[in-house]
């Protein structure tokens, strides 16, 4: 059947009269839900359940755990924040209510000069003067990474005017390796210490230091590039190890590893591709030991592995071949305490 294509106007219904219980017509009354001049926007006074309190308040919670508001639209544009009266704009990075975080290219310069451990400084692609250029040179002093990044990365981090620069300020204090390692050998202690190439993920991060610091371990070696951020959220993960347990953020990592060979650290590094298992405890690791462990997605660099002293795999049986890395480094964490705590019982 062909469609019609009558397009002659058609009669519009007439509207619904209502009566009360004495058959006279009641008056319609706007609701109050749409306004006055909005399309169907009446309703019969009746129609309210019985029971019903008018007094109630308009900002009770609603069924999805928010509050509601007068007036407006629940859009985006409309949406409280907080319960305030303020709009919620998806499209825009969150309100800087973060402590740690710098903006300004001064400000930064002067943190730099107080000496406070900056986590990462983000600086605007292609500005070149002499404050830029201090900048770069007391990060380089102090080991913190700078990355020249587009407008478009420094709009998403903050909603300040940040002058093309924008730093991050760690909720720790970095320590040097080398230091470390002298102050464990002078101290007649046997070094544990556990070394991560490219571990991104913050909340990983934050679970390996938990795990570190519940075995034992000396201190963490972390990359200067390519790590995760510390921040509130990996402190608040790690349970507050962070604060306890030391951590190194070296500029080089295969220097590092060379350097902990020299010093009689032997490094074992924890990889899938190794026929050797860790429940054999084919590997004597009561002495001076670096457990080294790979990212979340291709495991230890391959030049990093080359310099390991021993490989070793967690052996498993299910279908599923790969563990998370904070599982995986309590797992050899662990193996290295329980040989520890039976060579002292022997």
């Amino acid at each position: 059947m062909e469609k019609s294509n009558d397009d002659r106007p058609r009669p519009l219904k007439p509207r619904r009269t209502f009566f009360d219980s004495e058959n006279r017509p009641v008056p319609r009354t706007p609701r109050r839900d749409f306004g006055d001049d909005s399309p169907g926007g009446y309703r019969r006074p009746e129609a309210r359940p019985e029971g019903r309190d008018d007094n109630r308040s308009e900002n009770r919670p609603d069924n999805r755990g928010g509050q509601r508001f007068d007036g407006g639209p629940r859009g985006n544009a409309g949406r409280p924040s907080g319960g305030g009266d303020k709009p919620f704009y998806s499209h825009r990075p969150a309100a800087d209510h973060n402590i740690d975080m710098l903006f300004g290219l001064r400000p930064i310069l002067e943190a730099l000069h107080a000496g406070r451990t900056l986590e990462k400084i983000f600086l605007l692609r292609g500005t070149k003067n002499s404050i830029t250029q201090e900048i770069n040179d007391l990060a380089r002093e102090r080991g913190t990474p700078v990355s020249m990044v587009p407008t478009e990365k420094l709009d998403g981090l903050t909603r300040k005017n940040h002058q093309g620069a924008v730093a991050f300020v760690s909720p720790i204090d970095y320590m040097p390796l080398d230091s470390i390692l002298a102050g464990l050998y002078e101290e007649g202690k046997v070094p544990f210490l556990l070394i991560l190439d490219r571990v991104t993920d913050v909340r990983n991060f934050g679970a390996i230091a938990r795990n570190a610091e519940c075995m034992g371990v000396h201190a963490i070696v972390v990359p200067a590039r390519g790590a995760a951020q510390i921040n509130g959220d990996a402190v608040k993960t790690s349970a507050g190890a962070l604060n306890l347990i030391p951590v190194c953020r070296e500029a080089n990592l295969r220097d590092s590893l060379n350097f902990l060979r020299q010093s009689g650290v032997q490094i074992v590094a924890c990889t899938e591709k190794s026929d050797a298992s860790l429940e054999a405890a084919t590997v004597d690791m009561t002495g001076p030991v670096a457990v080294l462990m790979g990212s979340e997605e291709d495991g230890i660099s391959p030049e990093y592995l080359q310099l390991a002293d021993h490989r070793l795999r967690i052996p498993m049986t299910g279908q599923i071949g790969s563990l998370n890395v904070s599982v995986a480094s309590g797992i050899m964490l662990f193996e290295v305490l329980r040989q520890r705590l039976t060579a002292s019982k022997a």
